[in-house]
């Protein structure tokens, strides 16, 4: 049944210590990252959005970064186990908060690890990242929660950057759009387009032909324009900073059941 909730969890004071693998540290300003959060939810309430708040991780400065500890597939909430240690304390709020929204909950075990941004579903077929954060076990263990379900697992070498979603996300009609110096496989998508930016190969899709991006990739936004799909664009850089991006500041769950 489709629904449009989203979860979220606001910044914590240790934002600026987050963790940085594929990009140079900068200084990162979490008042200014503050406002940028809040804006962000309030273009997805703007959109029909409900957002539900996940109870703050304080003492874990990525978990703003809420996507990458869970994974849903329609009714079924894979809890991740993320790949950095030090963000496997994220998991127990939103573990909380899925339950008690009537998915059902599996967990990723040891040894898998499983960062949810290394997730990009495109209909029944879910694309996973193995790369930095996501393992073998961790694509084994998809495989195991969502197949039976009708999922179609397709496993996809990340190297060059963070997360499959860094790299790729898709459309409304499935076209996969992504940077290419980014990607290691692009044949691997049916239907690809390439953008110019690398900020642009992020959107989150909203509903009917509304894209939810980043200001950082107004050349891309165009293009999209162009195609006849209408940009809803933030200001996200202070999280892009620390290699976050649009897709990450939420775990959209279209498919609960009333």
């Amino acid at each position: 049944m489709p629904s449009k909730k989203a979860l979220v969890r606001r910044p914590g004071p240790r934002l600026a210590e987050g963790l940085v693998t594929h990009a140079e540290r900068e200084a990162v300003d979490v008042g200014r990252a503050t406002e940028q959060w809040e804006a962000y939810v309030g273009a997805l309430r703007a959109h029909g959005w409900e957002t539900v708040e996940v109870a703050p991780a304080d003492d874990c400065p990525d978990s703003v970064f809420v996507e990458d500890t869970v994974v849903m597939y329609r009714n079924v909430a894979l809890i991740a186990r993320p790949g950095a240690e030090s963000r496997r304390e994220e998991t127990a709020g939103v573990e909380e908060t899925v339950a008690s929204l009537g998915c059902s909950v599996n967990w990723v075990w040891e040894p898998g690890t499983l960062d949810g941004g290394d997730v990009l579903k495109i209909g029944d077929t879910v694309y996973v990242g193995r790369g930095g954060r996501t393992n073998a076990a961790g694509v084994q263990q998809v495989r195991a929660a969502f197949e039976p379900l009708g999922a179609r697992v397709v496993a996809v070498p990340v190297t060059r950057v963070l997360h499959l979603k860094s790299a790729v996300t898709a459309l409304p009609d499935g076209t996969v759009v992504g940077y290419v110096p980014n990607m290691d496989a692009p044949s691997l998508f049916p239907g690809f387009l390439p953008v110019p930016e690398e900020s642009g190969s992020h959107v989150v899709l909203l509903g009917g032909d509304k894209l939810l991006m980043a200001a950082s990739a107004p050349k891309t936004a165009e293009l999209f324009a162009d195609l006849g799909y209408e940009p809803v664009v933030v200001d996200i850089g202070e999280f892009e900073k620390l290699e976050g991006c649009v897709t990450c500041l939420s775990v959209r769950l279209r498919e609960l059941y009333a």
